[in-house]
């Protein structure tokens, strides 16, 4: 696979080591680390592990996590070297899976939720930049798609895997999840390509000053934040109790939000290839607004389901169509991944942050669905908006 003019020949099957190894640490860090908790909720307050506020609070431990591994990735990265830094916090994923299985304390727990948040947050920063390097440049939009796809897998996983291993015991589950974190994490360990040397002079970007055309990328990343949580959080919940339509019929709502999210990042990464990254971004918030306006006023299944399909796409599909944006706004690896660093920090802050304030709206407003999945199309509205400002006012910077 070409990357540049500097870059060694690869065989076939050695320039998908790479891609491998990305979907291993997106599968690892972000699929499984944050998405698999979630229906182990209901067996940790089952099986009396701790209170049920307590396992709300650990839920919302990785998302801290998260944004503080966005913060520390480059510079860990700086110290050790992006493959070795991407190959512990693979590790440090299946350690923690390991420990959680040991219900010692609430400390305990809250701690080992946050060192996998941390993996996380870091492998989002590192993987993509440590991989894409090496690809074409026309097909790193397809490429990016292929390294994310763990995440759509782990949240397909949280309604097959981890059912499935809830039945050998709560344990047990813990024990499985971390075993297939250390299968994958040494199936991909030889993956990592060799990072390209380093331009200091000309491509040290850590202390420069983020363009205006930047901020409008941040502020919109920011806002698809905003917008996915609701959804990840109360669908399923809304199908079950807000319609009536029992757990059989949100199991099948939340399977196909994991269909959906498996397909969304080779999907988004190719729409980014063929029409560009900012056309693409445009199509898919206007194709979220109508699956959001779905949620809002339609009550039929058949069109529900339609819509989780749609609408699971979107969080793991936007990662590579984000990534894109950043590669058009600047030049040269170290310039991209520095800014696709502060990319993740925004997201990661305003996702936990809409965590949070979903909870908190939906407790005050007596349980009202509809508040919050129109909080989150008007999201959608506002990063449309922003889209139009950057359309008009730095179509040069892109």
């Amino acid at each position: 696979m070409r990357c540049s003019s500097n870059c060694p020949a690869q065989s076939p099957a050695a320039s998908w080591l790479p891609l491998w190894a990305g979907l291993c640490a997106s599968l690892v860090g972000i699929g499984l680390a944050r998405f698999a908790y979630t229906p182990l909720v209901p067996a940790l307050i089952e099986a009396q592990w701790f209170s049920a506020s307590a396992v709300v609070y650990l839920g919302a431990a990785n998302l801290v996590g998260y944004l503080i591994g966005a913060l520390v990735a480059r510079p860990l990265a700086t110290r050790w070297s992006s493959p070795t830094v991407l190959r512990a916090m693979m590790l440090l994923v299946a350690l923690a899976f390991l420990a959680c299985a040991l219900p010692l304390s609430v400390l305990w727990f809250f701690a080992w939720r946050v060192l996998s948040g941390i993996a996380g947050g870091t492998i989002m920063v590192l993987a993509a930049s440590t991989i894409l390097p090496h690809i074409e440049p026309g097909r790193r939009g397809l490429a990016s798609g292929a390294i994310f796809l763990g995440i759509g897998v782990g949240i397909a996983a949280s309604g097959s895997l981890v059912p499935w291993l809830l039945s050998l015991g709560l344990q047990q589950t813990w024990f499985g999840l971390g075993l297939v974190a250390l299968v994958l994490s040494l199936s991909s360990w030889s993956g990592w390509p060799d990072e390209p040397a380093r331009q200091a002079e000309t491509e040290a970007v850590e202390g420069r000053v983020v363009s205006s055309a930047a901020l409008l990328v941040f502020a919109q990343y920011a806002l698809m934040a905003v917008a996915l949580v609701a959804p990840m959080m109360f669908l399923a919940d809304y199908v079950s109790r807000g319609l009536g339509a029992g757990h059989h019929a949100a199991a099948l709502i939340w399977s196909l939000y994991g269909v959906g999210a498996i397909f969304g990042p080779l999907l988004y990464g190719l729409l980014s290839d063929r029409l560009g990254a900012r056309p693409a971004v445009r199509r898919v918030l206007l194709v979220q607004l109508a699956a959001l306006a779905v949620l809002l006023y339609c009550q039929d299944l058949r069109a529900l389901a339609v819509a989780a399909l749609l609408i699971g796409s979107f969080p793991p599909g936007i990662v590579p169509l984000a990534l894109a944006r950043v590669h058009q706004l600047v030049a040269g690896h170290r310039q991209q991944g520095a800014l696709w660093g502060r990319a993740t920090v925004s997201f990661a802050s305003f996702q936990a942050l809409a965590g949070y304030g979903y909870s908190a709206l939906f407790s005050a407003s007596g349980g009202h669905y509809a508040t919050l999945f129109a909080v989150a199309a008007g999201a959608v509205v506002l990063a449309l908006l922003l889209e139009a400002l950057m359309r008009d006012g730095h179509s040069a910077a892109a």
